[in-house]
């Protein structure tokens, strides 16, 4: 018996990494009977059988958290991407994201990439993405670690790389922001398949294909590479819990005349007060408005 992680999953088979090995598992006939998937990121108990390519998954240990598309687990850091053009952010998406990983009490860090498409000097399109660069660390750079990525410059994977040291983190973000470019970039050996932008949509290919942990370096940092995060349904929040789940709005939950304030039309709110001071950019305000009225309906 030993004790490992499960880095990936294809066809009924489990990799798990065990020290310096990976072993090809089958899961318990058991799991299935009682609904019970492993997922890629557990630990597992594994019976490792001579004679035999592949070892037995005898006992899932308990999960930090679980994701159910993709069907991930033990997630501690979120990497939430977004490019400065093509394709543009959007910014209720980001926040959508952002709002998962707050639900599932993950640390998380925003990375603006392709920054070296964004010039102040440069043409009209470099111009534009200079502008949405700094629109971007306006509005989100209190509130969340926020860094700058390109391809010319290693000190943002640097910063990148210590941030996320010593945890599990998982790439989210729209397709064709770079997720697959910064994990080649971060751990070349993970060999992922880029896609181009369609220049007619501006939307990115889905190009991985299967969920997989990859370890950075010889450290204990590990790095997960998924397909699907954009057709997740991320908005499992309801309508008491979501102002908890904007950092910068919870802070001024407290100061509103009624305690079940949902900081939409009530009088006498401590959050559209802050707003209006500009405690609160107001970006951040319409976004949470508009994720409660979806929450509402």
């Amino acid at each position: 018996m030993l004790q490992g992680k499960i880095i990936k999953g294809i066809a009924g088979f489990y990799y798990v990494k065990s020290g310096d090995k990976v072993y090809r598992c089958k899961a318990r006939g058991i799991f299935k009977e009682r609904g019970i998937r492993p997922a890629v990121g557990d630990s597992v108990q594994v019976e490792v059988i001579e004679d035999n390519d592949d070892s037995l998954i005898t006992e899932i240990l308990p999960r930090r958290n679980c994701f159910i598309r993709p069907f991930i687990s033990n997630v501690d850091c979120f990497v939430i991407v977004t490019a400065v053009t093509k394709p543009a952010p959007i910014l209720p998406t980001i926040d959508r994201f952002l709002v998962m990983a707050e639900k599932a009490q993950t640390d998380i860090v925003l990375c603006i990439n392709k920054c070296d498409l964004a010039s102040e000097d440069g043409s009209r399109s470099q111009r534009k993405a200079a502008e949405t660069k700094s629109e971007l660390l306006e509005i989100y750079g209190s509130v969340y670690p926020v860094l700058c990525l390109d391809n010319k410059d290693e000190g943002g994977l640097q910063q990148l790389t210590e941030l996320i040291r010593g945890k599990t983190a998982a790439l989210a973000g729209a397709s064709g922001v770079g997720k697959s470019t910064i994990l080649n970039r971060l751990i070349p050996k993970a060999e992922m398949e880029t896609g181009h932008i369609s220049e007619k949509s501006q939307r990115g290919k889905h190009t991985t294909r299967h969920s997989e942990l990859f370890t950075l370096d010889d450290s204990n940092t590990m790095i997960f590479d998924t397909p699907g995060f954009t057709s997740f349904d991320i908005l499992e929040a309801d309508e008491e819990e979501l102002h908890h789940l904007y950092p910068d709005i919870a802070k001024y939950i407290g100061h509103c005349r009624y305690d079940n304030c949902r900081h939409m039309a009530e009088p006498d709110c401590g959050v559209k007060e802050a707003v209006d001071k500009g405690l609160i950019h107001p970006k951040r305000y319409e976004s949470y408005k508009a994720l409660m009225e979806e929450i509402r309906k």
